[in-house]
């Protein structure tokens, strides 16, 4: 019996972003999902009838029927969302057109998300995903709740709190070289990021994602497809998502309350784990990391919880401005300035920049990268991460 492996089976061979400060969008989410699938396709060189399949990431009734019928496919044969608040399945979004591909569920499969305050409102003012339990303590915002983990990381673990200022200032350094990037002209220093505002102890202004408006996609097809198409396709390696037990569901008393959910639990091995082993890789194998901030602490512990550095004091060694930058450092992490200096559309637009790593066309490119990883929205009740691929590493 032969096994079915994802591994380099698919490739992400086009991508759009279109991204616009939060409440600015011209248009309302339907029409930008159409309009980053159009591009994505144009990037592809492929015609948008050739789509059989569509994941989003959320993104409510934009569904593979709706978005399929407006642009004329000749099949949907694969149609999906991914569950999950706070970004955490969004690299599971990709993933899971990967899989799709793999068993021969679909051909050409493409992933999505959208998002125009006009349509949803703030996605700050969350209620919906946090309900009696959290409310019924004064707990009513993703930076609360992030905030009382990142706290225990902190104060428990022993990790710097200036590895959380590290990545912010890096992410805004790199963010200088981005044009079209929320926080380009517009350099920050020690100084200004801690005499920012607290907005709740121990996340500052800037330590907190932008919420823009905008619209993600990227295409996938199968790996003999994709090098037809272009000479440059970022191959699906590996993926992983889930959580270890009782993460979140028994409302932050669990074991792991620390880590940002990557991390295995009563000897079983975690999404991290998983994710290495289906690559064959570790961690000093990987050569640019998109983590997705939805606030720095987080990021810091989903680093941690993959193995690219080390958890108490000595992350401090590791989490440095010039070690988390493209072109100086060992390793560069959200190179186009990320959710929070860049663009926060759910985080999809990081995949987008993974992508571009691997073709050589970042705005801070990392010299012959081969290997580019995507986490999903850590500290969220499930995670997610995707590791692309140059051809060389399959």
């Amino acid at each position: 019996m032969s096994t079915l492996t994802m591994r380099g089976a698919a490739a992400v061979v086009g991508v759009s972003e279109l991204h616009y400060r939060r409440g600015e969008a011209p248009a309302g989410e339907l029409r930008m999902t159409l309009e980053a699938i159009l591009a994505a396709c144009s990037d592809a060189g492929i015609s948008p009838r050739e789509l059989d399949g569509f994941v989003s990431y959320a993104g409510g009734g934009h569904d593979g029927a709706v978005i399929g019928g407006a642009l004329g496919v000749d099949d949907v044969r694969w149609s999906n969302m991914m569950w999950g608040g706070g970004g955490g399945t969004v690299a599971a979004a990709i993933n899971n057109a990967a899989v799709a591909i793999a068993a021969g569920q679909a051909e050409c499969v493409v992933v999505y998300r959208s998002m125009a305050q006009a349509d949803t409102g703030r996605l700050g003012y969350a209620k919906y995903h946090y309900g009696p339990h959290f409310l019924a303590h004064g707990v009513g915002s993703p930076a609360q709740v992030c905030a009382l983990r990142t706290q225990r990381l902190l104060e428990h673990d022993g990790v710097p709190r200036e590895t959380m200022r590290a990545l912010v200032l890096a992410a805004y350094r790199h963010a200088q070289n981005n044009p079209t990037a929320q926080g380009y002209g517009k350099p920050l220093d020690e100084a200004t990021y801690e005499s920012s505002r607290l907005i709740t102890e121990p996340f500052h202004l800037y330590d907190c994602s932008r919420e823009s408006d905008g619209a993600v996609a990227l295409v996938l097809v199968s790996a003999d497809r994709a090098k037809s198409l272009r000479p440059d396709p970022a191959y699906v390696l590996a993926g992983a998502q889930g959580a270890p037990g009782g993460y979140s569901s028994i409302i932050d008393n669990d074991d792991q309350y620390a880590t940002a959910g990557f991390a295995g639990a009563a000897g079983r091995p975690g999404v991290a784990d998983r994710l290495w082993a289906a690559a064959g890789l570790g961690p000093d194998d990987v050569d640019v990391v998109q983590v997705y901030e939805n606030f720095s602490g987080p990021a810091v512990a989903a680093l941690i919880d993959h193995g690219l550095a080390p958890s108490g004091p000595a992350a401090g060694e590791v989490l440095t401005v010039d070690n988390l930058t493209a072109g100086v450092g060992k390793l560069p992490v959200n190179t186009s300035g990320g959710n929070i200096a860049d663009s926060f559309v759910n985080g999809m637009g990081l995949a987008v920049e993974a992508v571009r790593q691997i073709r050589g066309t970042s705005t801070n490119p990392v010299a012959h990268a081969k290997t580019s990883l995507f986490i999903g929205g850590p500290m969220a009740p499930l995670v997610s991460s995707t590791l692309f691929a140059h051809e060389d590493v399959l």
